[in-house]
């Protein structure tokens, strides 16, 4: 059931989800139903993409068998993309939501750079979560983050039904945590319990807003926010990980890659831990 036009989620009027299929066979769906879900609280359009991955066809001559293997396979995708957008669109139908969807076939980086346009004209992208280091889906994440200048909702396997009454606000004063926290205002404005939890001993954040001078802030928007200052253990991803559990949160927003790309590929980072394991839906924004 939609919320009324006063709620804080009703200032989320166009949600885009996407999906890719590239015939592993193993492609998590959790984003559908969690954006699905999402749009019919929020009164929301919903614009569904998905995608199948293209395979490029091999030149040559005697290559012939492998080109009608690519072209099956091309055609077995293509199908399965749009059983997929159907499939969404009777579900968003049944549910009252209004919904597009559209199924391309698309090369590797055609398919990157199509979705990072199409989150451009969203108010907010939800993706499913992937925990290997190289894949497409970790590419389109980083495309969204890094491309459209829009905030992102990547959502963990077993989590596609939406809630977002209690969420943690990871916060270390970085551009990036600010950026995440206003992005997500309308979320932290709906929940019953706010906190912002600020992790010390592996970095130094002296020069950054504490936690507890950030509340105010959150508190003036109409927000039940309280503050956790935590010691790190093991390291910052594991630290969240278990406050997320001790708060029995629904969402954990953060900014995401405060250090480069390359840095987090080889040094490890937050972000890169808590997209490859995270227990609840990560809303990023950079």
């Amino acid at each position: 059931m939609a919320l009324p036009s006063s709620s804080p989620l009703a200032a989320f009027r166009d949600i885009l989800v996407a999906v890719t299929q590239e015939g592993r066979g193993d492609e998590p769906e959790m984003a559908l139903g969690y954006g699905l879900m999402l749009a019919a609280t929020a009164g929301a359009q919903l614009t569904v993409q998905s995608a199948a991955r293209r395979l490029t066809m091999v030149g040559g001559a005697g290559l012939g068998f492998v080109n009608d293997l690519v072209a099956c396979e091309n055609r077995r995708l293509r199908i399965l993309a749009q059983a997929v957008a159907e499939r969404v669109a009777g579900d968003a139908a049944r549910a009252g939501v209004t919904c597009t969807t559209e199924a391309p076939a698309l090369a590797y980086p055609n398919l990157v750079a199509r979705l990072t346009a199409r989150a451009r004209l969203a108010d907010l992208t939800v993706l499913d979560a992937e925990t290997r280091e190289v894949d497409l889906d970790r590419d389109l994440i980083d495309g969204v983050l890094f491309g459209s200048g829009r905030p992102l909702v990547v959502v963990p396997t077993g989590r596609s039904a939406f809630s977002a009454r209690r969420v943690v606000v990871a916060w270390d004063g970085s551009a990036q945590a600010a950026r995440a926290a206003n992005d997500a205002m309308p979320f932290l404005r709906a929940a019953e319990a706010v906190e912002i939890v600020s992790v010390v001993g592996e970095k130094d954040l002296s020069a950054s807003a504490a936690g507890v001078e950030f509340a105010p802030h959150l508190a003036r928007h109409g927000v039940n926010v309280s503050v956790n200052v935590l010691p790190v253990v093991a390291d910052v991803a594991e630290t969240l990980r278990a406050q997320v559990g001790l708060f029995r949160a629904d969402m954990l927003v953060m900014g995401a890659y405060r250090h480069s790309r390359l840095q987090e590929w080889f040094l490890g980072g937050v972000t890169r831990s808590l997209l490859t394991r995270s227990p609840v839906p990560l809303f990023l924004a950079h």
